[in-house]
């Protein structure tokens, strides 16, 4: 199954300058795995030690946004993830 991840500017240093990756996988975890097997330093921005996905790390699928605890919901053949960093500031 074919899913593109959108690539914010601020992490394509990961990914050769790449905007929009194209990864396979039946949940959007195994989507990140796979966009990790090709570029695999992103995930030091993405994951804590402990695998656990960054606090201000946010991953939307197909505009929705979908918390840590469902990055084992389903993908479809032709979705869009976005991996973003959330920001905060007083």
């Amino acid at each position: 199954m074919s899913v593109k991840i959108n690539i914010p500017s601020y992490l394509q240093s990961f990914t050769g300058g790449d905007e929009v990756v194209e990864v396979t996988g039946s949940t959007i975890a195994e989507c990140i795995d796979h966009l990790i097997g090709q570029f695999p330093d992103i995930s030091k921005v993405l994951f804590a030690k402990e695998g656990k996905l960054l606090d201000y790390v946010s991953v939307y699928l197909n505009g929705e946004f979908a918390d840590a605890a469902e990055l084992t919901r389903p993908v479809n053949d032709g979705d869009d993830l976005h991996i973003l960093y959330l920001l905060g500031g007083g």
